[in-house]
């Protein structure tokens, strides 16, 4: 469950995860079917109708969740092994293309209907989820606010008398009711982590190109992003894992090289003068939550200015940029311009007003900035800032809607200018009942480690413990890699694995040398290391227990260098006859070493010594 405290009283309950209900699943408690039967249920009885534009047929929905029945019954368990989302429902953004499903943009007279879906929502129903429809947004996914459609206002999931953010407003409060388990919404300016902070939710906005935008109808092609809405940081990267991938039909997707996760702490950089435009609750919950986080082990923070990060989201509404929403929109915007939202409308027409001049000069800004920006980080991790400045009421935004929008866009607006990835996570509640958020932001493939810091955070905050298992599953690789075999200080749950995971790697197999080997606890090694050493076939030699490891080929280097006498790496040979690279011993500091073969392995050696 989503385990965050908050004073509010009119908050929603905790909801299930992802995880929560494959285990119900895995022990016959729960069936598709039933959850889907609740779901549709809870949807049709909600006075909250403006959340969704349109749904897959109840029948339907039902077959399907019937089918996966049926499906657990003959396969077990194995079918959580290649269908990772078995049975999980989830609801996507109306900018995004599901078969047979209206896609709108929430502009009734764009709607079409597509024969086949986009690219994500395809691999996350390969995966197993459960598709139950199409959600309302910012209309052609323009503004932070979410009041912004025909189909109505989105009301915030926590204080109905508060916006719920947008663009992305009904994907996120879809899951924040419970009336699915996670969303897809899009993130150019914040889309997917405005409403994430403003309905107690996490918002993952991936470095850009990480999730295909193939069938998503773009608000600025060159810097949209899918985004997931979920409950915690460990269901979000769940379903990363699942419909993240190079997309060939995609021109924009690409293979951007991971960094590794941070398992020592972190150096957060932080703001000199944070802004929060009066709004005194906002910065109490964030620097109550920044005080929090400060107090874990091994974190510092240091404070930057904002200052080119501030002028590059100015880009964003104020520059060249604003002509790519107006590209985006093409002919129609010229022969409907009466049915679009007029503040749609007076935004995408100032993007007649630039030229190519002002493009290219937009352009050289930018870079300049952008260098700005990584001196200020050079020697940080991440970037933590509040999610939004402020929180504001629809009465409130409905009088004044461009500055109240401009100002939830202050700390997003810059991310994907900057080609950096966000994660949005819930802050402290604030003392009012509403409540807050932080985001975290690292350079482009920094995916990994703000999921793994983020779910440190969370748990620090009064959430799931999950950063262990996070940590430990990386996205799949989409470059060479290599395999290393451990059998020492190196094996999960040892003094430095952490040197595995910082390197990108993930646990391949659990398995045993061949019969030749040797096992030593070496003297005076800090922490305490085995040496493994190769014997004759006559000599006496054994099986022993290894874990298998694969890491970017790019990181392998690095890795054996921090690797002290007299250890090295050579080639081990495998119980099955394969050889992998592995840990190996020089001969001169055998001299004085224990041999510890008969205990099969390091960890076994171990427990006996406690």
């Amino acid at each position: 469950m989503s385990a965050t405290t908050h004073p509010a009283q009119n908050a929603p309950a905790p909801h299930r995860t992802i995880a929560d209900v494959l285990t119900a699943y895995r022990h016959g408690s729960l069936k598709p079917s039933k959850l889907i039967h609740d779901l549709l249920l809870q949807i049709e009885q909600s006075e909250r109708s403006e959340v969704w534009i349109s749904r897959v047929a109840a029948k339907t929905l039902k077959q399907q969740a019937a089918a996966l029945d049926l499906m657990l019954q003959i396969k077990g368990e194995a079918v959580f092994d290649s269908l990772p989302l078995f049975g999980i429902p989830f609801a996507v953004k109306d900018n995004i293309d599901a078969a047979e499903l209206p896609t709108t943009a929430a502009c009734p007279a764009f709607t079409h209907t597509p024969s086949s879906s986009a690219t994500v929502v395809a691999r996350l129903q390969q995966a197993g989820a459960l598709l139950v429809g199409k959600t309302n947004l910012d209309q052609f996914a323009t503004g932070l606010v979410g009041v912004r459609s025909p189909y109505g206002a989105v009301r915030n999931a926590i204080d109905p008398r508060y916006v719920s953010g947008g663009s992305s407003s009904g994907s996120a409060v879809a899951v924040a009711l419970g009336q699915v388990l996670f969303s897809l919404g899009t993130d150019t300016a914040g889309s997917g982590r405005v409403p994430a902070g403003f309905n107690h939710l996490v918002g993952m906005k991936p470095t850009r190109g990480l999730l295909s935008a193939q069938g998503v109808f773009p608000a600025c092609r060159t810097l949209d992003c899918v985004s997931i809405f979920a409950h915690d940081v460990a269901d979000a990267w769940r379903v990363l894992q699942s419909a993240a991938g190079f997309d060939a039909a995609d021109a924009y997707s690409r293979k951007p090289a991971m960094l590794g996760v941070k398992r020592r702490g972190y150096r957060i950089a932080a703001l000199q003068k944070p802004e929060f435009f009066g709004d005194e609750q906002a910065q109490l919950a964030y620097q109550q939550s920044l005080d929090k986080l400060s107090a874990l082990p091994g974190v510092s923070i240091t404070k930057i200015s904002f200052e080119p990060f501030a002028a590059a989201a100015q880009l964003l509404y104020q520059g060249p940029w604003i002509a790519e929403r107006r590209a985006a929109m093409g002919d129609f915007f010229e022969q409907h311009q009466a049915d679009v939202h007029p503040v749609v409308r007076d935004i995408t027409a100032q993007g007649d007003l630039y030229s190519a001049v002002d493009a290219f000069n937009g352009q050289y800004r930018l870079a300049e900035l952008r260098r700005q920006a990584e001196t200020l980080l050079q020697d940080s991790d991440l970037l933590l800032l509040p999610t939004t400045p402020n929180m504001p009421t629809i009465a409130e935004v409905e009088a004044d809607p461009v500055s109240r929008n401009s100002q939830l866009g202050y700390y997003t607006n810059f991310v994907n200018l900057m080609d950096m990835a966000a994660l949005a996570i819930p802050a402290l509640w604030r003392q009012d009942g509403l409540p807050a958020g932080l985001t975290l932001i690292g350079p482009a493939g920094a995916d990994h480690l703000l999921a793994e810091a983020g779910a440190q955070f969370q748990q620090a905050l009064g959430g799931a413990a999950q950063a262990d298992a996070v940590a430990a599953a990386p996205l799949p690789f989409n470059e060479a890699t290599i395999k290393v075999g451990v059998v020492g200080a190196h094996l999960s749950g040892q003094p430095l694995n952490w040197q595995l995971l910082e390197a990108g790697a993930r646990l391949s197999a659990s398995t045993t040398t061949s019969h030749h080997y040797r096992l030593y606890a070496l003297a005076n090694t800090t922490p305490p290391k085995p040496g493994l050493v190769r014997v004759a076939a006559n000599a006496g030699g054994a099986a022993i227990v290894t874990e298998i490891w694969e890491m970017p080929l790019r990181n392998f280097g690095a890795f054996v260098a921090a690797i002290p006498a007299p250890l090295g790496i050579g080639t081990m040979e495998l119980a099955d006859g394969s050889s992998v690279k592995g840990f190996i011993c020089e001969p001169s500091a055998l001299d004085h070493a224990r041999d510890i073969t008969g205990y099969g392995g390091w960890s076994a050696y171990l427990a006996t010594k406690i």
